[in-house]
């Protein structure tokens, strides 16, 4: 008994330490506010602060809209209707996602720039006289369209997912009352996708807040870029919490706003035998308006790009030095695998802790750790700083015992990079493991108990195995987000420590945008296939 319980309290501990390292830091971006306020925060208050507010709205609604008309749209041609090329684009559709919209938007506007291939083949192929300003991507609505192209994804794989598998009743019931199909669409389609649809663009929403590398290059101010620009343009480290703390009630405020839009309603099937929809035929101009839909949103969200970027790969290859690239490869599989194994170990620490101890409060505080992906990376990084600095401080003795000269050894090592990934993105992590016990159930765990093995043996010997695809799909989710991350990495890596995601970012903004493609090209290709094995193993899952 009291080895049991010895047990017991060790899961308990080491998932309350891991929760509170998640959440605690924060906390320090809340404090900020409390903070004295310096001239520089004033001035951003009077002038600036509703232009970052306004912008960061215009981009957050006219990209939800634009990513929910899109991405409800091609899930429900996928899920409703049979047309030629439907199964490879009912996965095709996912690839945009593999291209990091940074990557997109130095990508695009090399397309379409005054010596991109779209002007060049205008002038010399028809003689055509242009206005350069015409074809100007770097804008606001530039900065909308490329979100759109390489976020609509996240709509579109939710909203398919639960489309295909809803009742083919409620459809057929909306036909016998004499409705067609856009009246079908919009009165019983889109009101049983709301929770779907609502879940989709709010990781959109969530992405374009977070989002640095569009903004930054196209010349957009929004909070991302302010609280970049008060930090190491000004060396104001005080109004750069502030304006965290700013964006972080602004993303308190978006959640709130899809929690009431979800609202309470709620559609169940009132019977047992649950049919998904039959496929109807496309015949005809139909047939051809559907695939010709389809192969369109995905030549522009990935072939388009992929070709260009194959093309400056072709015509810049070897001006970086080989030795040199296998540095950045190195460093970005690296830190996203030690990230990802980092993260998936706390997740199913915190997801037996979950289930070994009852009680709201064992409920509630898992939940804490998921509230690293709804805020954005600028802020987490602030966070991280503040608090790496704080624990420096309070380690300082032992660093003087150990000889260190110095009060800053892990607020500027790689252990903050790393701190800042595992905060960031463990709702990732979290949320494919606590699936993973969800589906495995207590029965195993209780019979191994009654056979006399303890908690430890039982998780190592009965629930490990058992949860090889949960950890698989959650290691391989992670393993993508952090390859593609770009505001963290930029703001913590260490002195002479690039990724292949800065350094593509750092040659595109020093107009190198044909160097950029090799480092870019590198990361769709893993992120492609990653993306691409998740996804067929999640529709066998599914199955």
């Amino acid at each position: 008994m009291q080895r049991r319980l010895a047990n017991f309290n060790t899961w308990t501990i080491a998932a309350i330490v891991i929760i509170a390292a998640l959440f605690l830091p924060n906390l320090t971006i809340v404090a900020g506010l409390f903070s004295p306020s310096n001239e520089n925060w004033e001035h951003m208050k009077e002038f600036v602060l509703w232009s970052f507010v306004r912008t960061s709205l215009i981009l957050v609604a006219a990209t939800a809209i634009s990513t929910i008309f899109i991405g409800l749209s091609l899930a429900w041609l996928i899920a409703q209707y049979q047309f030629p090329f439907r199964r490879f684009l009912k996965w095709a559709l996912i690839l945009p996602l593999s291209i990091p919209p940074f990557i997109g938007a130095y990508t695009y506007h090399g397309i379409v720039n005054y010596t991109g291939i779209i002007q060049t083949t205008l002038r010399e192929g028809f003689g055509m006289k242009l206005n350069p300003a015409h074809f100007d991507i770097m804008n606001l609505p530039g900065a909308i369209f490329i979100y759109t192209l390489f976020l609509y994804p996240y709509v579109y794989t939710i909203t398919q997912v639960f489309l295909s598998r809803q009742s083919a009743s409620l459809i057929e019931s909306t036909r016998l009352l004499g409705k067609g199909p856009w009246r079908t669409f919009f009165q019983v389609v889109v009101p049983i996708s709301r929770i779907s649809i609502i879940a989709g663009a709010s990781l959109v929403v969530l992405e374009v807040l977070n989002d640095y590398g569009v903004v930054k290059y196209y010349g957009i101010q929004t909070f991302t870029t302010a609280i970049f620009q008060t930090w190491f343009g000004l060396g104001d480290i005080e109004s750069s919490i502030k304006l965290a703390a700013s964006l972080m009630g602004f993303v308190i405020l978006i959640l709130l706003i899809e929690k009431i839009l979800r609202g309470r309603r709620q559609y169940s099937y009132s019977s047992t035998k649950v049919r998904p929809l039959p496929l109807i035929q496309l015949t005809g101009w139909k047939a051809v308006a559907a695939t010709g839909y389809g192969f369109a949103i995905l030549s522009l969200g990935f072939f388009i790009p992929i070709a260009q970027l194959i093309d400056w790969t072709v015509l810049t290859f070897g001006t970086i030095p080989m030795d040199e690239f296998m540095v950045y490869i190195r460093n970005s599989v690296s830190v996203a695998a030690f990230s990802a194994s980092a993260i998936i170990v706390f997740a199913l620490i915190v997801g037996n802790f979950t289930r070994l101890v009852r009680g709201r409060m064992a409920k509630l505080l898992p939940k804490l750790t998921v509230l690293g992906y709804s805020i954005p990376g600028a802020v987490i990084a602030v966070a991280v700083v503040t608090a790496f600095i704080a624990l420096d401080e309070f380690l300082s003795p032992l660093y003087a015992i150990a000889g260190h000269d110095t009060t800053l050894v892990l607020s500027v090592s790689i252990v903050l990079l790393l701190a800042a990934y595992v905060i960031r993105f463990f709702a990732i992590g979290y949320s494919s493991i606590e699936t993973g016990y969800d589906k495995i159930g207590t029965d195993f765990r209780d019979a191994s108990r009654l056979l006399g093995a303890g908690l430890t043996k039982t998780f190592f010997k009965v629930d490990l195995p058992m949860m090889k695809g949960a950890i698989i799909s959650g290691f391989i989710l992670v393993f993508i987000d952090v390859l593609k991350e770009i505001p963290l990495t930029l703001i913590l890596r260490p002195f002479n420590f690039d990724t292949l995601s800065t350094k593509a970012f750092q040659y595109a903004s020093d107009e190198k945008i044909m160097e950029a493609s090799q480092a870019s090209l590198l990361i769709v290709g893993i992120s492609a296939l990653a993306i691409v094995i998740f996804y067929k193993f999640l529709e066998k899952e599914l199955d």
